[in-house]
């Protein structure tokens, strides 16, 4: 990572801890009333091959003893009616904040893939992951969504690995090494643009439905 990209990181992560902090407090407030503690989920997630970190987001799903893989339908039933807003709105991404103050991770780059996906595509993830996982990226902008209707099909962990590793694991390396080729301070800004305008947007959407 450049000296440029990690200052940026800083400075923006910084600012969005003071200018979402009162809201965060307000949202852990009702989670904590409404669905009890834990307040955070936090998983193992992969920043290079064989460095694995915790990545912290705000509980979306009830707990289950045996919970592990990417979400699918089989985890739907799961997603608390908060959940859903947090996820809609995007606000449940909030703590990964502290990850991109830790280094962690980046504003820009390949969303921080499972330890099991990267030991089964060694090759693969050894190219994605020469960049530094990010909040948000070109895959994230656009994939994600297709993605979530891929998974959301499926009927059980099996099916979900297996689509997964088939069909969304491949599409996103292909924009993730797109972007490592063409990235610049600029073409960060500009995704990072992209997506806080998408945020805004499907953050109104979500307190319309909540």
């Amino acid at each position: 990572m450049t000296f440029s990209k990690r200052l940026t990181d800083i400075v923006l992560a910084l600012l969005l801890a003071a200018i979402l902090a009162l809201p965060f407090a307000v949202i852990v407030v009702i989670l904590l009333l409404k669905e009890g503690r834990p307040l955070f989920y936090v998983a193992e997630r992969m920043k290079a091959p064989g460095q694995p970190f915790h990545l912290w987001k705000l509980r979306t799903m009830r707990a289950a003893a045996a919970d592990s893989g990417v979400s699918g339908g089989d985890k739907l039933n799961r997603i608390t009616p908060m959940g859903r807003f947090l996820r809609r709105s995007r606000l449940d991404e909030i703590p990964q904040l502290w990850n991109v103050l830790r280094g962690d991770m980046s504003f820009v780059g390949p969303r921080p893939p499972l330890r099991i996906y990267v030991e089964r595509f060694p090759e693969l993830y050894a190219k994605v992951l020469q960049s530094r996982p990010g909040v948000t990226g070109l895959a994230s902008l656009h994939f994600h969504k297709h993605e979530e209707r891929l998974l959301a099909n499926c009927r059980d962990a099996a099916e979900t690995d297996a689509v997964y590793a088939r069909r969304c694991v491949p599409r996103k390396a292909h924009l993730d090494l797109l972007y490592q080729r063409q990235r610049s301070f600029c073409f960060d800004l500009l995704l990072i643009w992209r997506t806080g305008s998408r945020v805004v947007f499907r953050r109104r959407a979500a307190f319309r439905k909540a």
